[in-house]
């Protein structure tokens, strides 16, 4: 757990757009840490491609520069790979990510900087969801009201992690890389990287899983956050906020400022959770929908089905209990956190953080 403030910084830097084919909310709150690390990037149409759309998260560790960095270029170093023009969006993202990695290497100015980020990046192209994956912050798409997962957390505590750390030199202790990193996998943090080992093969390797998915009738919206969020809730748990709330008519900025706000805890003694810096966009797929059937297509019965918290994804064989200690224990992170009939909706933030715009990952919404 990072170092903690007095009282938390609760003002938010939120935005909004849509199009024909999405409606698109996000919000970024620092929190009770003593810096805000967070970047995000949503573009309704890449300027090298306007039929595709590119969502990200970055959530920085040891400084803000590598985040802020990836923010900035990711999109454009994946966009420029052969293989995007090609049409092999996978292949480009892979690329795109460590040719990103490499290029800050080689940088002057970031080769020896000590931070690193994770990246959690949704492509949409047409009628296809890529989502590519580097570290703990997460993307989910919900189907019918069943959260579905998009990526997959890379934690040194995976088994398959595990080994390719160890193939490389280092060690897990403690569930971290060298018994220092929470994070198996990471743009930046170059102290673990060795010049004489393939990307891929790094102790932390900036090298992404790629998930794929067809959008149909069912899918609803999409959902790319950092783990300050699905540290305190779960997939489902932030699936069915969203979608209760898109039922009623809510825009999804207001959406992405409550669940900030619920996922901020009270204090700062809560084993850090909901003491994170925290940042999520949300992505309603419209799809030419018009307010009145967008809000019924999610008010619609969910075809969810509740499992028991081992059958969950979070990337590790863990249940949410082993976090906070004794697993008979009745407390829950919810209980711990808020009650959800003392919850209170909170108004739109009258006084958004101000970022000189060239210090800032872009939130631009079309190609122009």
């Amino acid at each position: 757990m990072g170092q903690t403030l007095s009282e938390p910084v609760t003002t938010k830097e939120s935005a909004s757009c849509s199009n024909k084919i999405f409606s698109v909310g996000s919000s970024c709150m620092q929190g009770w840490r003593t810096s805000m690390e967070d970047a995000h990037t949503h573009l309704l149409s890449l300027p090298e491609d306007p039929k595709t759309a590119f969502f990200a998260v970055y959530d920085g560790h040891g400084g803000p520069k590598v985040s802020q960095y990836a923010g900035i270029h990711l999109h454009h170093t994946i966009a420029s790979q052969p293989e995007f023009k090609d049409g092999d969006l996978p292949l480009a993202l892979k690329k795109g990510f460590l040719a990103l990695d490499e290029k800050m290497r080689a940088d002057d100015e970031m080769k020896d900087d000590v931070s690193g980020t994770t990246a959690v990046v949704v492509m949409v192209q047409r009628d296809t969801i890529y989502c590519a994956n580097v570290g703990d912050s997460r993307a989910i798409v919900s189907v019918c009201g069943e959260a579905v997962p998009l990526s997959y957390d890379h934690k040194p505590a995976n088994e398959k992690e595990a080994k390719r750390i160890i193939a490389a030199g280092g060690f897990v202790e403690y569930n971290r890389v060298n018994g220092n990193l929470a994070l198996s996998r990471a743009l930046g943090d170059f102290i673990f990287k060795n010049i004489n080992i393939p990307p891929e093969d790094q102790v932390v390797t900036a090298n992404p899983d790629v998930e794929i998915q067809q959008i149909t009738d069912d899918h609803e919206f999409i959902v790319v956050a950092c783990d300050g969020i699905w540290d305190v809730m779960n997939n489902q748990e932030v699936a069915d906020f969203c979608r209760d709330r898109l039922a009623k008519g809510r825009e999804p900025q207001l959406i992405c400022e409550e669940l900030l706000n619920r996922c901020l805890s009270p204090d700062a003694q809560m084993a850090g959770l909901g003491c994170d810096n925290m940042t999520v966009v949300l992505i309603s797929i419209t799809k030419g929908l018009d307010e009145k059937a967008f809000m019924e297509k999610c008010s619609r019965p969910s075809r969810y089905k509740p499992v028991t918290d081992e059958e969950e994804n979070d990337g590790l064989d863990v249940t949410k209990a082993s976090y906070l200690g004794d697993e008979n224990e009745p407390t829950t992170i919810q209980d711990a956190l808020h009650a959800h009939d003392t919850y209170e909706t909170p108004q739109p933030s009258p006084n958004p953080a101000v970022v000189d715009d060239d210090e800032k990952p872009p939130s631009q919404f079309t190609a122009a």
